[in-house]
């Protein structure tokens, strides 16, 4: 038979358990570097730019983006066909073990969408990294001139 005690216990360690296994650990091999944002921004919508490294031992994707200063981030990808240039949004950004992808204008790069105000030059933009192995990387958007 168990004891209410001992049931209080196992509720506090269940309840732990849940906390620590709903938030996501930090990555520490792969980190964003080198991020910027054009100055001027539009508050409703801006590029995210920079590196992405992964020096771990096996590939991963990123999968998601979020940031405190814009409702919704989506990464984005802009190709050349038939000498008209198109922008669509990608599920997720392959980067494999060893390597690094640039995000730049014209190329790969992050939507900042409904941003929470005007931004202004030399503000850092925090952004968390969602990546496929379950793991998140903290990097930040500096504003700038290009």
């Amino acid at each position: 038979m168990i004891t209410k005690p001992f049931a209080c216990v196992l509720l506090v360690a269940a309840s732990f358990a849940a906390t620590v296994t709903a938030q996501a650990a930090e990555s520490t091999c792969v980190r964003l570097s080198e991020g910027w944002i054009r100055f001027p921004a539009m508050a409703h919508m801006a590029g995210g730019f920079g590196r992405i490294d992964n020096a771990c031992k096996a590939d991963v994707a990123v999968t998601s983006v979020r940031s405190a200063a814009f409702k919704d981030v989506s990464l984005h990808e802009t190709t050349l066909v038939d000498g008209v240039s198109r922008m669509r949004e990608i599920e997720r950004l392959p980067v494999a073990a060893g390597k690094g992808v640039e995000l730049k204008p014209g190329g790969l790069h992050l939507m900042l969408m409904d941003g929470a105000g005007p931004l202004q030059e030399g503000q850092r933009v925090p952004l968390l990294l969602g990546l496929s192995d379950g793991t998140e990387v903290r990097g930040e958007l500096v504003v700038r001139k290009p």
